[in-house]
């Protein structure tokens, strides 16, 4: 080959490779622009310091925006949560907190599948002691008091709208750390008698102070509020057809999911109101399906977790029934009011 033609070569290969290197650059470009883009959609996310001892009223959630800080513990100004969120560099599947503690559900990566563990937090989201779960986290709750944490997890199934799941629910002691593993090992009361069965599951643990709490019995294909008794070890059923319980902040009343007869599969349950003192039933405005332990921001409005476009929207409503629905935050998770 002559020099003439080896120099030929030489440059339609470097117009090649720069070719090559452009189209890479310009496509690197697109996706960053697409991915900047989609950011800017959504809410916006910066790194910073959370407490769970806030100054000020805030709401702490797990956010699901898309970018670097997705699925880390954030926190807003409750009075303004279209604000700049702030995210702690904590990632949890499921969360909650009261008085300076916090309760993490969190996720290991496996090599053939995941494992998880419920981490109790400090009021600076440092670790104070973890504990194995027996399967996929599902709701979590702290006491008012900040002394007891409780979680429920899936160990079969992976939602309570199949017809075989089972879960496993445990409340531990920040104080001494005295962990009741399961809470399917209580007394079931039921019209003021032992209840017994094989199929019996306890979820979604909600507390009135550090003795008592309320929770969901099922067995027999039925569900029942019950009122715990830590000390006695007792649930004792107060009322059907209730599920994942959440007790208003004066103590009176219960939001929960209320399952509807003869419901489609797309909404099989709404958000309901109980009245401890008098029994009465009232349904929310909110007419579509609510699979979540909804959380009360006041006395008057609930909180809770809908599908969104980027995983999960939070919305509220009115515990009244009046009202309608509204949506709080987009691309949230778990919330939790502090302060």
């Amino acid at each position: 080959m002559t020099r003439t033609a080896r120099l030929t070569v030489l440059l339609v290969t470097l117009l090649l490779l720069g070719g090559v290197a452009a189209v890479s650059v310009q496509q690197a470009a697109d996706r960053a622009h697409r991915r900047d883009q989609a950011q800017a959609d959504g809410p916006m996310v910066a790194a910073g310091a959370v407490t769970l001892r806030p100054a000020a009223r805030t709401l702490v959630f797990r956010s699901t925006a898309w970018g670097p800080h997705r699925d880390e513990l954030a926190t807003v100004p409750a009075d303004h949560p279209e604000a700049e969120r702030t995210t702690a560099g904590v990632s949890c599947e499921r969360f909650y907190a009261a008085a300076g503690t916090g309760i993490c559900l969190r996720a290991k990566p496996g090599a053939v599948q995941d494992s998880y563990r419920a981490v109790v937090m400090d009021a600076g989201l440092h670790d104070l002691k973890s504990f194995p779960l027996a399967g996929i986290p599902s709701r979590s709750r702290v006491s008012p008091s900040g002394h007891l944490a409780a979680w429920t997890v899936f160990t079969s199934g992976d939602n309570y709208g199949s017809l075989n799941f089972s879960t496993r629910t445990s409340i531990v002691d920040v104080r001494d750390w005295h962990l009741e593993e399961n809470l399917e090992t209580f007394t079931v009361l039921k019209d003021g008698q032992p209840y017994h069965a094989q199929d019996i599951n306890v979820w979604g643990v909600t507390f009135a102070d550090d003795t008592t709490f309320y929770a969901t019995v099922a067995s027999g294909g039925q569900t029942w509020l019950v009122r715990g008794d830590l000390g006695a070890r007792t649930l004792t059923t107060l009322h059907g057809n209730v599920e994942c319980p959440s007790l208003s902040p004066d103590g009176t009343r219960i939001a929960y999911k209320h399952r509807v007869a003869g419901a489609t599969n797309d909404v099989p349950w709404l958000l309901y109101v109980l009245d401890l003192r008098t029994g009465t039933e009232t349904a929310t405005a909110e007419t579509r399906s609510v699979d979540d332990q909804a959380v009360w921001a006041d006395d008057h409005t609930l909180v809770y977790a809908l599908p969104g476009d980027y995983g999960t929207d939070l919305w509220t409503v009115p515990s009244d029934g009046t009202g309608k629905p509204a949506r709080l935050l987009s691309a949230a998770l778990a919330p939790a009011y502090l302060g």
